[in-house]
């Protein structure tokens, strides 16, 4: 239930660093409020999947779904440049996602 959890907390990570733009460097109240909501979101189920999982693999987790989906984000809805190097790096971060389920 934990590794659900965690899930979760990775794609509420990637729903906030979408969120963070839209607030104009904290200038705009609904976005940075919308924005603050999911940080606060986040860590929480973050520090609920820590319950029972290492500390070390589930942040290592949880930082690599953000980054996963903020850059396939990047790539899909703003147009970011796709590179070899870029496919590479996420193939890398997905693998050590996977393996880091298999061996916890």
């Amino acid at each position: 239930m934990n590794w659900l959890i965690l899930a979760l907390a990775g794609l509420v990570e990637v729903a906030w660093s979408q969120s963070i733009k839209p607030t104009q460097n904290f200038t705009r109240p609904l976005p940075t409020l919308v924005c603050l909501a999911l940080m606060a979101a986040a860590v929480w189920l973050l520090s609920q999947a820590m319950n029972t999982l290492p500390v070390g693999t589930a942040y290592a987790v949880f930082t690599g779904i953000g980054a996963v989906g903020a850059i396939t984000l990047g790539i899909v809805v703003n147009g970011d440049a796709v590179s070899a190097g870029r496919l590479t790096a996420l193939t890398l971060i997905v693998g050590g996602i996977v393996l880091a389920r298999v061996t916890t």
